[in-house]
């Protein structure tokens, strides 16, 4: 195993021009840990919210960002029971903590965030899935309770998180409402949503209210905010569920709290079995990560600016080995 690797760090907080590659000492895993070689990671919002001014997760640069992992053990420290040298894993790296992230050829984690790659995917497939796809599970089934028969509207259902969301809610045995930009309505219909909103064109609160018979929905996932989460509540039905996994701005509660709505609040907290869970789904042939584009981690700021211009189908990956 080389003694050192070539990482890429933010040299400070910025744009994507902070980026910049730099050979680092190869980490060793502690007592419970993993040190796993990184063939693949991917890039989330989280990513570049962090690398604009990840203060508020405790990063202080100059420090290695990236929040998804798929690959294989090098090695185990004292005490790992669950995992060997050669097994195949995926995860998504901690946040919280000042642990380096994953756009790095090593990463090391605590055992227990970390699970069995699906057979079925490839390391840069798999690189796609943890940290969206355990934000859509978390979101629907853990959080939102989604129920067999039940009906879900997800907000940017052709992102990274919500295009896991309508497949997860089409598997649960749900009727999906998503609402997506016109050109992604096909891809939306093709991961299994029952009506698509075009929300640049269309009031998803008429639609919903009309062919619900003004009932409303279920559960709502909302991955945008602002008035879009307000509105939302709308077509909520009385006791519905709602849940949002964006922090911050102002939300109008006066319509939810007649209704006696159950609103969560979602930041994704590690743990193997939403892995396994998703694995499963995988496997069975229900779920499958979109890629809209397969980038050499080198051309991470590349990557940074194509997912905050908007618009990406799916998920950007970083081939981290070739």
């Amino acid at each position: 195993m080389a003694e050192t690797m070539k990482a890429m760090f933010i040299r400070s907080f910025g744009g994507p021009e902070v980026f910049e590659e730099r050979q680092v000492p190869v980490p060793e895993p502690g007592p419970g840990e993993v040190l796993v070689e990184v063939h693949a990671t991917s890039v989330n919002p989280v990513d570049y919210k962090i690398r604009r001014n990840g203060t508020w997760a405790g990063v202080r640069p100059p420090a290695i960002i990236g929040y998804d992992v798929s690959g294989v053990v090098a090695a185990v420290g004292p005490g790992v029971t669950d995992f060997k040298p050669g097994d195949e894993v995926y995860y998504t790296p901690e946040i919280f903590g000042g642990r380096p992230g994953s756009y790095a050829p090593y990463h090391v984690a605590r055992q227990e965030i970390v699970a069995r790659k699906p057979e079925n995917l490839s390391h840069t497939e798999a690189a796609a899935v943890p940290l969206a796809g355990g934000t859509a599970w978390d979101a629907l089934i853990t959080r939102g309770g989604l129920r067999v028969g039940e009906t879900v509207l997800i907000h940017g259902a052709a992102g990274g998180v919500g295009h896991f969301a309508v497949q997860i809610a089409k598997a649960a045995g749900a009727f999906v409402y998503a609402t997506a930009r016109a050109e992604n309505a096909e891809f939306v219909k093709s991961l299994g949503a029952d009506r698509v909103i075009d929300y640049r064109t269309q009031d998803f609160v008429e639609i919903i209210r009309q062919e619900t018979g003004g009932r409303g929905v279920d559960l709502v996932l909302d991955t945008v905010g602002g008035d879009v989460l307000t509105r939302s509540f709308e077509v909520t039905r009385p006791h519905g569920r709602v849940v949002t996994i964006l922090g911050g701005g102002q939300v109008n509660l006066s319509i939810a709290y007649p209704k006696n709505l159950t609103i969560h609040g979602l930041f994704l907290e590690r743990a193997r079995y939403k892995l396994d869970a998703l694995r499963t789904l995988i496997e069975g042939g229900r779920l499958r990560p979109a890629l809209d584009g397969i980038l050499p981690l080198n051309q991470v700021a590349e990557a940074h600016a194509r997912l905050e211009e908007g618009g990406v189908r799916g998920k950007i990956v970083l081939r981290v080995r070739p």
